[in-house]
């Protein structure tokens, strides 16, 4: 494709990195009472939750020796 090769004003770049406006956005909205709560109970919930899917996962993820020696006595009586 065509490409123009316009030369830029090194001086326009430099104002296009440091321009600011001069119009303020408007303050944000304080959160009430309800939606503080509300937020902190969210988070305590979904805190608890993967707590106890830890919690009820670690056995899970232990090894067991009496399977393993249960496994290799089968095995054994098998031949």
């Amino acid at each position: 494709m065509f490409r123009r090769r316009e030369p830029v004003p090194f001086a326009f770049i430099a104002e296009a990195e440091k321009f600011r406006s001069n119009v303020t956005p408007p303050p944000r909205e304080r959160s009430s009472k309800g939606q503080r709560v509300g937020s902190t109970l969210m988070g305590l919930t979904v805190v608890a939750g993967l707590v106890g899917a830890l919690l009820i996962g670690m056995p899970a993820l232990s090894p067991e020796q009496s399977t393993v020696q249960h496994q290799k006595s089968e095995a054994s009586e098998g031949r």
